[in-house]
């Protein structure tokens, strides 16, 4: 795969995870050496990520997962205008989050991406800082792994009750936990771009409301 469709369909796997086969942590590292390339605030690389295969603390893990997801279903609401793309994938987007829910602790690796420091009490500017000094090596990590064969997700759900996590875990006080990365192979090999909202619906130039766009040239 070139770079685009890396890009382009690296997307969230949750019910193509396949939850029989194990997974090399050998591919794992790999993935895990290419996300060590992300750029971090002041390069000062503060990064962990602890990899769980365990059983049991995946259990662990999936049922304080399980119990944040409750409590996040019981209160959101998806709402969007009737001709938005993304009103008619609520219900999928739904079910795919609650299978994921259902069978964390069957997914045969945990990745949870971690930076030195705690987040708590610190300015938005800090902890937006802290944050873009893990989120893209993460996403490279994602991106790593899609180009090997497996899927994954990037989820948050559980920091809900990150301190009981980080006691299963061991992870120092800190320590702050980011985000939580269910990988495994891929079942199927086809993943495709999503429909998204075209750029100018999103993209503003120079002013917020005022369109990027662009016309892009027709080919001969």
């Amino acid at each position: 795969m070139d770079a685009d469709e890396v890009l382009t369909t690296t997307r969230a796997v949750r019910k193509r995870i396949d939850l029989d086969r194990a997974v090399p942590l050998t591919l794992i590292a790999d993935c895990i050496e290419i996300a060590l390339q992300a750029p971090s605030g002041g390069n000062r690389q503060g990064w962990h990520f602890v990899v769980v295969t365990d059983a049991d603390k995946r259990r662990r893990i999936a049922e304080l997962y399980r119990q944040a997801w409750a409590q996040y279903l019981a209160t959101q609401r998806w709402e969007y205008d009737a001709h938005d793309p993304r009103q008619k994938r609520i219900g999928a987007v739904i079910s795919s989050a609650q299978y994921l829910a259902d069978h964390l602790h069957e997914v045969p690796v945990h990745v949870i991406p971690c930076i030195e420091g705690r987040l708590e009490n610190l300015p938005f500017a800090a902890v937006a800082a802290r944050l873009g000094s893990i989120f893209p090596a993460a996403w490279s990590f994602m991106l790593a792994a899609r180009a090997r064969g497996l899927g994954s997700s990037f989820t948050t759900l559980h920091l809900q009750y990150e301190r009981e996590a980080a006691e299963v875990l061991g992870i120092p006080a800190g320590v702050s936990q980011c985000a939580l990365l269910p990988v495994g192979y891929l079942v199927g090999d086809t993943l495709r771009p999503a429909q998204r909202l075209p750029v100018e619906q999103v993209a503003y130039l120079d002013n917020w409301g005022n369109p990027l766009s662009v016309k892009k040239p027709q080919p001969d």
